[in-house]
């Protein structure tokens, strides 16, 4: 028995002398309690929205300053005209657009059912739908508070943007292929070169007259093709049996998924110069590309609606600007003009992930 628990004493000894395996039991609970308390909410906040006020009267203005008052919604622009509405969609300064009608206060004062229009960027239809919701709950509180006596309520007549018939299958492709991109690219090219630290492979271009940079092209170039299959894969998929749209330019879809990949290359290349086994490569694309991809990137869970804090770390995670560009190109159908911060974000990123690469494959090479 004694033996036995000496035996233990060992154990114990060894799990607290790795300072790894102890990050891995304890760090690891607590981030991802935090980070799935904190991300995966049903609720939307501070949902962007523009408001067309034609009728610009007391009334109206009461009305904007109840939405605007509730907490689920931020005042992005008050628009002048109504070709104003989807110009600030496709540069996605909104999520949803009010147009009030200039006899809006003439028919609440009435027996006749007054209307707003409702107009929403169904690119994710989970949102627009609960945005709508959001402000037909608003409206309707509205419109018991002004009409007391004839409980006339507001009608609302509500569009769908890009996405009509609120096809969910829009906003999981584009998604899922994030996601598949980044494992291909990032996390197999991470345990690829890590795998050739463990065992021993890497002696042999430690000694070769290759350039860390001939090398690491060399290393991320079968990735890149077998990425850009995987991209062509999905595309056709949703294409022929989703029903995808492809509203913009082919070829700026193209160039854009060959720089996102390009990115989650440079980026796996980065984590195996910092990883000398394939489990500690493992863990850190786990952790560090993973969980933050699909709970910070705005594929499933709103960024709007998650602490500053998250939103603030979410914008230095690649997904979320691809995820951005590539429902912008295919169904709103716009161009380099509007996406050139995102792409920007995405180009600084890669070359910032080559460079460090380099750097770090150097001081191992020395």
């Amino acid at each position: 028995m004694n033996t036995f628990l000496a035996f233990i004493r060992k154990e114990f000894k060894h799990i607290f002398r790795d300072k790894r395996t102890l990050i891995i039991l304890f760090g690891m609970p607590i981030v991802q309690v935090l980070l799935f308390g904190f991300a995966i909410t049903t609720e939307i906040k501070d949902g962007k929205m523009a408001i067309l006020d034609l009728a610009k009267n007391t009334e109206s203005q009461q009305y904007i300053n109840k939405i605007t008052s509730s907490g689920y919604f931020i005042l992005e622009e008050n628009l002048q005209n109504y070709s104003q509405i989807e110009e600030s969609f496709k540069k996605g300064t909104i999520k949803i657009a009010l147009v009030i009608p200039p006899t809006f206060a003439k028919d609440l004062g009435t027996s006749k059912s007054s209307a707003v229009q409702v107009i929403a960027d169904a690119s994710d239809p989970n949102m627009a739908n609960m945005l709508t919701g959001y402000l037909s709950g608003l409206t309707n509180s509205f419109a018991l508070e002004k009409s007391l006596i004839n409980k006339i309520p507001i009608n609302i007549e509500s569009k769908m943007l890009y996405n009509p018939e609120n096809k969910s299958v829009f906003m999981f492709v584009p998604g899922v292929m994030t996601i598949i991109l980044m494992l291909v690219s990032a996390m197999m090219t991470s345990i690829t070169v890590a795998k050739e630290k463990e065992i021993g492979t890497m002696e042999i271009l430690l000694v070769s007259p290759l350039k860390p940079g001939v090398i690491i092209i060399g290393k991320v170039i079968p990735y890149l093709a077998l990425s850009l299959f995987n991209a062509f894969t999905i595309l056709t998929l949703g294409f022929l049996v989703f029903g995808m749209p492809m509203e913009g330019s082919r070829i700026l879809l193209f160039l854009e998924i060959l720089l996102f990949i390009i990115s989650s290359l440079s980026l796996g290349i980065l984590i195996s110069t910092i990883s000398k086994t394939q489990q500690t490569a493992m863990m850190i694309s786990l952790m560090g590309l993973m969980l933050p991809t699909i709970l910070l990137s705005g594929f499933i869970f709103p960024v709007e609606s998650m602490p500053e804090i998250l939103q603030i770390i979410s914008n230095v995670i690649p997904a979320k600007w691809f995820i951005i560009i590539i429902k912008s190109i295919m169904l709103k159908g716009v161009g380099i003009g509007v996406l050139w911060k995102e792409t920007l974000i995405l180009l600084v990123t890669s070359l910032f992930f080559i460079v460090m690469s380099i750097k770090k494959f150097k001081i191992r090479l020395e």
